[in-house]
């Protein structure tokens, strides 16, 4: 689905950040007027203009918390949390080391954290312990009850950062009645850039602490835990549901079989192409980053090792160890994992759904970025119906 531009990583991009326009994390006309300052594939015109306009709707969010006006200061903080995060994605040629890239990360945690008190229902910045640390969560409440409640447990994949959860499930789950903690695991957002902790393969040492403190929370049924994994995500909660049984349903969005599957494909390219590997992230935006993003968040040096890592990343020969109600989503025009849901569902032995979103209902694209009420509206029914019994 071409959106503002011919590259395709950059129209997809440009689609995710304007998708979250539903729940107030984007205004349609401030991502029309950012992207038309931007030439095709150039990274850096991006990274500035984007950040440009951040930090026009921050300063718009601060004047108006200053003046007392707490809805307009919570709208113009939301948006520019997420045009934060849209700043800093292709800032990956050295992101431990890049200051501007460090920037627009913390400018984009502090501006959420400053929305979240000025939520409807504040939402609450939990830690998770994990291991000889902690990982960094929101709860996001329906109301101030404390009345338990179904919960969504949610988690990124590749690139996602825990403030982008809210805007990707968050307002959909709390609208139909159910809490939500979410967080970063290694690999992803804080964990990442601030503790150097990267991917592992065997999640379920991320979710089992996630649960673990989720059964503590008074606002928490505890037979009625759902797990979402978004993007790489979907294989990360696959695997974790294979081995914590407390789950009672879990949905991947979207379903990953084989996460070495799409970076093998990178490497195939690269050998059958003159000039290597280098050739080709000078010729496709999205490799280019597949590769750096790769790099830095597996904590490896090379692309080859990160290729090898990736092995590791599979359902095979544990799929059928989930034993909660699962649903699997597919998207028509999925770019990374095409044909990869299908295959987690075919192995699934519990009870299961396969849903397919098309292009022709504007639903095609890799997590359905640009459908969040279809996406939500399939999703939390089905949840809705299997969580009821």
């Amino acid at each position: 689905m071409k959106f503002l531009f011919d590259d395709e990583s950059f129209s997809f991009e440009a689609l995710r950040a304007a998708g979250y326009t539903a729940y107030a994390g984007a205004d349609l006309g401030e991502v029309l007027v950012t992207c038309r300052q931007i030439p095709e594939a150039d990274e850096e015109a991006w990274s500035t203009q984007w950040a440009a306009t951040a930090a026009r709707i921050e300063g718009i969010g601060r004047d108006a918390l200053a003046a007392g006006h707490r809805v307009s200061a919570r709208e113009a903080l939301l948006r520019a949390s997420n045009y934060y995060r849209v700043a800093d994605f292709y800032r990956r040629d050295d992101p431990a080391h890049d200051p501007e890239s460090a920037r627009l990360a913390t400018a984009a945690q502090q501006t959420f954290a400053d929305a979240a008190p000025l939520l409807d229902t504040p939402a609450r910045a939990l830690t998770i312990p994990y291991e000889n640390t902690t990982l960094p969560a929101y709860l996001f409440l329906v109301d101030d009850s404390g009345a338990p409640r179904p919960t969504v447990l949610f988690h990124g994949g590749f690139d996602s950062i825990l403030e982008e959860s809210y805007f990707a499930i968050a307002v959909g789950a709390l609208r139909r009645g159910y809490n939500v903690l979410t967080f970063d695991g290694p690999g992803q957002g804080a964990p990442l850039r601030q503790q150097g902790l990267y991917f592992r393969p065997d999640w379920e040492a991320v979710v089992t602490p996630a649960v673990d403190l989720a059964l503590t929370l008074p606002e928490v049924d505890n037979d009625k835990i759902a797990l979402i994994g978004m993007s790489m995500g979907g294989y990360l909660a696959g695997r974790a549901a294979a081995f914590e049984h407390r789950i009672a349903a879990c949905v991947l969005y979207d379903g990953i079989y084989d996460l070495h599957e799409p970076f093998s494909a990178v490497a195939a390219q690269a050998a059958s192409t003159p000039g290597g590997l280098d050739a080709v992230i000078a010729q496709n935006t999205g490799a280019s980053w597949v590769v750096r993003n790769g790099k830095w968040t597996f904590g490896l040096s090379t692309f080859d090792e990160v290729v090898e890592a990736t092995k590791a990343y599979t359902m095979a020969g544990i799929a059928d160890r989930v034993t909660c109600p699962t649903l699997v989503l597919d998207a028509e025009n999925d770019q990374f994992f095409a044909g990869q849901p299908e295959r987690v569902f075919d192995e699934l032995t519990c009870e299961k759904k396969l849903i397919f979103f098309r292009e022709d209902e504007g639903a095609g694209e890799h997590c359905h970025e640009g459908a969040l009420f279809l996406f939500h509206q399939r999703t939390f029914d089905w949840l809705d119906t299997v969580l009821a019994v």
